[in-house]
C-alpha cells in the first residue's frame, strides 16, 4: 500500500483555498507512483480548512490543518521522503482534535473520509450492502418495521416518525408512487444537507432507494437548491455511476425492484422547504403550500401517493438497515432516538458540523465540542431552528437536545442550524433579522403571514432605530399570536418564534430600546452615543480628521468634543483614537 493523500474539497475547503493546495501538491508530487493524490469531502471541522489527510503505508492517518501552499510542499516532501515527522507542525492537536473525537457519526460517517466522486470508495466502505439486504432478504414491510424499531424521526424539523410516513405511502392505493428528497436547505447558517450531498452522495442515493423499495415507488426525485452547484455536480455524477453499476435502474440486484432517480434544482425559495410547496414547485407551479388533508402520502406529486424526507433522514437509513434498528435506537433518549447533525456557527471558537446522540445538552455541544465563545466574550444565547426557531439564553444551557425539551424553551430542533451569540449581540436586532428573512420568503398566499410578518418587522425596525413606543412589546405579542394562529403553513406559524423567545428571555433589552433609547449590546447604530473623555484625550486630532460629518471640534493638544446633533454614529472616531478616549454608550 502506497502513501495516500486526500485534500478536503467541500465548499468550505474550496472557499479556504483547497484547490490551490491540491494544485501545489500535484505539482510537487509530479505523478509519483509512491504517492497517490485524491480529494475527499468536508469532514465537518470547517474552522480548520484547508484540511489535508495523509494515510501512511500502514494506514495511519495524519491530519494536517490550515494548510497553505507552503504547507502543501511540506506534506509532499514528507510523503516522497517517507519522513513523516516533517508533518508535526501541521497536524491537528489538542482541543481541535477533540472536535471530531467527541462526536458520534452515523449520517456523517463517510464525510471527509471517502472520495465522493468514486463509487468504489463508497462500496469499499460498505456501501450498497444494506440495499442488497433489503432487496434480497427483506420484504418492504420488514424494512419499514426495522425503521420503526430504530425510532428514526424526520430530521427536517418536524420530527415525525419516518416509518409512519413510509407506511402511509405504501398503504395508499395506486401503482404509481413517488419518493422525494427535500434538499431545499434554506435556514441561515445551516449547511448539513449540502455537506452530506457534497461529501457522501451515494449514501443519500442508497437511503432513497431503500425508501423507494419500502413504499413501492419506481421514481425518486432530489429537490435541491440551485445555490448548491458543487452538491448538484457530485450528486449527478454519483447517480450516473450508480446507474452504470446497476444500483439504479431496472431489476436492481436481479430482483423485481426498479427505480430511477433524478435531480430537480429549485430556485431557492425558503417556503419550498414545506413539503406541499415543494411538490407544487416540482410540478412546475409557483411554490405555495397546499391545504392538508389530503397529505402527500395520499395525494402528493401529481396527486399520487408520495413520501418526502430530508437528506439527513435518508443518510441514516443505510446504516440502520446494515446494523439493525435496535442498534440505532441505543443512541439518544426515549422518544428521540439516534443522532442529530448540527451546523454550529456564529461566535464559537470551533464552527462546523457536529453529530451527537440525542439527549446531550446544549452546553455539551457549544462548550464541549465547539470550544465555547471566542475572543473571551460571554455566551448570551443560541438560535436553534433557524428563522422558525427561538433564542435560548445562557440560563438554559443545560437543556437536553430532544424535540420536547427544546420546544419547551420556545425554540425548535429544526433542521439543525445552531447560531451562537455572544454578549455583543442585540437580541432585538436578531429578532428583526429573522423577521426580515421570513417576510421576504413568505409566498404571500395567506394574509396572516404576508401582512402579519411585515407589520412585525416594521415594529422591530422602529424599535432598533430609537423610535419605539410604550406598548410596542405588547403589540408584538398580540400580532405574534395572530400570525401563529392564522397562517396556513409551518413558515408562517413559526415565523413569530424569534420575536416571542427574545421577548420571553430578553424583555429588558426591548424596554431599554424603547424607554431609554439605548442598546445594551451597543449594536444598534442609531441608538449609540459617542463622547470623548477629556481626561484621556491628548488633543492629537486624529478623531476629528477621520470624522466624515465634521462633528468633532477642538484645538491641538487640548481635549476635543463631539457634537451629538451632528454625529452620524459611524464609529470612525473610535477606530482612529489610539488612547481609548472615545466612549460609546
Amino acid at each position: 500500500m502506497s502513501i495516500r493523500i486526500a485534500v478536503g474539497e467541500g465548499s468550505c475547503g474550496l472557499a479556504a483555498g483547497a484547490a490551490a493546495v491540491y494544485e501545489a501538491l500535484s505539482a510537487k508530487l509530479d505523478g509519483s507512483e509512491a504517492v497517490s493524490l485524491g480529494v475527499t469531502g468536508c469532514v465537518g471541522a470547517c474552522f480548520l480548512e484547508p484540511i489535508v489527510d495523509l494515510y501512511a503505508e500502514d494506514g495511519t492517518l495524519y491530519r494536517c490543518v490550515r494548510v497553505n501552499a507552503e504547507g502543501a510542499e511540506t506534506i509532499a516532501d514528507a510523503a516522497l521522503t517517507g519522513d513523516l515527522t516533517k508533518l508535526e507542525p501541521l497536524l491537528i492537536s489538542g482541543e481541535d482534535d477533540g472536535f471530531l473525537k467527541r462526536q458520534t457519526r452515523i449520517a456523517l460517517r463517510n464525510c471527509g473520509v471517502i472520495d465522493p466522486e468514486r463509487i468504489e470508495d463508497y462500496v469499499a466502505a460498505g456501501g450498497y450492502r444494506a440495499l442488497r439486504r433489503c432487496l434480497t432478504e427483506l420484504t418492504p414491510e420488514q424494512v419499514i418495521e426495522e425503521v420503526k424499531i430504530s425510532g428514526l424521526a424526520g430530521r427536517g424539523g418536524a420530527g415525525f416518525p419516518t416509518w409512519f410516513k413510509w407506511n402511509a405511502a405504501r398503504s395508499s392505493p395506486g401503482e404509481e408512487k413517488y419518493l422525494i428528497c427535500n434538499a431545499d436547505e434554506g435556514d441561515p447558517g445551516a449547511f448539513m444537507d449540502r455537506a452530506v450531498i457534497e461529501s457522501d452522495p451515494h449514501n443519500l442515493i442508497e437511503g432513497m432507494l431503500i425508501g423507494a423499495y419500502a413504499i413501492g415507488a419506481r421514481e425518486a426525485v432530489v429537490y435541491v437548491r440551485a445555490e448548491y452547484p458543487l452538491a448538484i455536480v457530485r450528486l449527478r455524477e454519483a447517480i450516473r455511476q450508480a446507474e452504470a453499476a446497476g444500483y439504479i435502474g431496472e431489476n436492481v440486484f436481479g430482483t423485481e425492484f426498479s427505480c430511477r432517480i433524478r435531480i430537480k434544482a429549485g430556485a431557492g425559495a425558503f417556503v419550498c422547504g414545506e413539503e406541499t410547496a415543494l411538490i407544487e414547485s416540482l410540478e412546475g407551479k409557483r411554490g405555495m403550500p397546499r391545504l392538508k388533508p389530503p397529505f402527500p402520502a395520499q395525494a402528493g406529486y401529481w396527486h399520487k401517493p408520495s413520501n418526502i424526507n430530508n437528506v439527513e433522514t435518508f443518510a441514516n437509513v443505510p446504516w440502520i438497515l446494515a446494523h439493525g434498528g435496535a442498534e440505532f435506537a441505543k443512541y439518544g433518549v426515549e422518544g428521540c432516538r439516534g443522532t442529530k447533525v448540527f451546523a454550529v456557527t456564529g461566535k464559537v471558537r470551533r464552527g462546523g458540523l457536529v453529530e451527537v446522540p440525542m439527549g446531550v445538552t446544549l452546553r455539551d455541544v457549544i462548550f464541549g465540542i465547539a470550544g465555547g465563545i471566542r475572543d473571551g466574550k460571554a455566551f448570551k444565547a443560541v438560535q436553534l431552528g433557524g428563522p422558525s426557531g427561538g433564542c435560548i439564553p445562557a440560563s438554559l444551557l443545560d437543556t437536553v437536545i430532544d424535540y420536547k425539551s427544546l420546544s419547551a424553551t420556545g425554540a425548535i430542533m429544526g433542521s439543525g442550524g445552531m447560531v451562537v451569540m455572544d454578549e455583543d449581540t442585540c437580541m432585538v436586532g436578531i429578532a428583526r433579522f429573522f423577521l426580515d428573512f421570513t417576510t421576504r420568503e413568505s409566498c404571500g398566499k395567506c394574509v396572516h403571514c404576508r401582512i402579519g410578518t411585515k407589520r412585525l418587522g416594521e415594529i422591530l425596525s422602529r424599535i432598533v432605530s430609537g423610535k419605539g413606543r410604550e406598548g410596542d412589546v405588547e403589540l408584538l405579542e398580540e400580532l405574534c399570536a395572530a400570525v401563529k394562529d392564522g397562517a396556513l403553513c409551518g413558515l408562517g406559524q413559526t415565523a413569530p418564534n424569534p420575536v416571542l423567545s427574545t421577548i420571553r428571555y430578553f424583555r429588558d433589552e426591548y424596554e431599554a430600546h424603547i424607554r431609554d433609547h439605548r442598546c445594551p449590546a451597543k449594536e444598534c447604530r442609531l441608538l449609540l452615543r459617542y463622547s470623548i473623555d477629556e481626561t484621556k484625550c491628548v488633543g492629537c486630532s486624529a478623531c476629528a480628521r477621520k470624522c466624515p460629518a465634521k462633528a468633532i471640534s477642538g484645538e491641538l493638544r487640548r481635549s476635543f468634543t463631539i457634537d451629538p446633533d451632528c454625529c452620524v454614529r459611524c464609529g470612525a472616531c473610535l477606530t482612529a483614537c489610539r488612547f481609548g478616549a472615545v466612549n460609546v454608550e
